[in-house]
């Protein structure tokens, strides 16, 4: 597989099908997306051939999110990690390098603190999971206009993968009923009280043993700087970088930028 070319696969695992976008060979290395009814394993479409060029990319659906299969049953924390567990099983990977950006960075941390040995390097990007309060947009979630998912979307094009081939898939999902009952689910577990108390990171950073990068915009909205120094304060050894004037999609707002830092760090 040229380091340029993204294929977009589909892997059958113990829920069902989970989709992913494969690049690149070398060391691996598994994307975890943030959440969101937009968000999926094609969210680092911007960033997989640069990192293609020197590592195998692996960037997953996170278990309730994209195309693949859901779960007609209650969501979890647990199993949205132990989803990530699961990949690396049915890839053959005993471990790998991890980046997770947002929901993604949560469920690194957890992954590390959980399966240290199961994650050789971790890039936290914005990560969730320090601070308790909920997101509005995850509180009593509705999903999203038509158009704007084509127009989130489109924003990814510059691959060989069809991004209006992605923007029709979350469209008809947008419209049924059980896909987006699934994924209501999901949202109402995310933004429960007890779950974000039960799950929080913060107890968990001082137990990191993976050499770590925390990643961050000075201008995050979503979660704000000082949550990132505190990752960069309490995960033992781990170094951090913040992209002035950077919001919290830092790999889609400065993706050379974003793969340069990550190669240094994962080299």
């Amino acid at each position: 597989m040229a380091a340029t070319d993204v294929n977009s696969e589909f892997v059958e695992m113990s829920h069902g099908r989970t989709r992913y976008f494969e690049a690149g060979s070398g060391p691996a290395v598994i994307l975890v997306h943030g959440a969101g009814f937009l968000s999926g394993g094609h969210s680092w479409l911007p960033v997989i051939p640069k990192l293609a060029d020197r590592l195998h990319v692996y960037a997953i659906d996170c278990l309730g999110f994209g195309t693949g299969d859901g779960l007609d049953q209650g969501y979890s924390f647990a199993y949205l990690v132990d989803h990530i567990r699961e990949f690396q099983d049915v890839m053959g990977l005993d471990s790998s390098h991890v980046i997770g950006h947002s929901m993604g960075g949560w469920l690194g941390v957890l992954l590390a603190y959980e399966s240290p040995n199961r994650v050789e390097r971790f890039v936290n990007v914005a990560g969730g999971g320090a601070a308790t309060r909920n997101l509005t947009s995850m509180v009593d979630w509705q999903p999203p206009t038509e158009e704007a998912i084509r127009t989130a979307i489109a924003r990814l094009a510059g691959t060989n993968i069809d991004v209006d081939e992605i923007a029709e898939q979350l469209v008809a999902k947008s419209k049924d009923e059980l896909a987006t009952g699934r994924f209501r689910r999901l949202m109402d577990h995310m933004t429960n009280p007890e779950t974000r108390q039960r799950y929080n990171t913060l107890r968990r950073f001082p137990h990191i043993t993976s050499p770590t990068l925390v990643v961050w915009g000075s201008n995050d909205q979503t979660n704000a700087l000082e949550l990132g120094q505190t990752t960069n304060d309490l995960i033992p050894g781990s170094k951090m970088t913040v992209f002035e004037g950077a919001g919290h999609g830092v790999p889609q707002e400065r993706p050379d930028e974003f793969c340069e830092t990550v190669l240094d760090f994962l080299a």
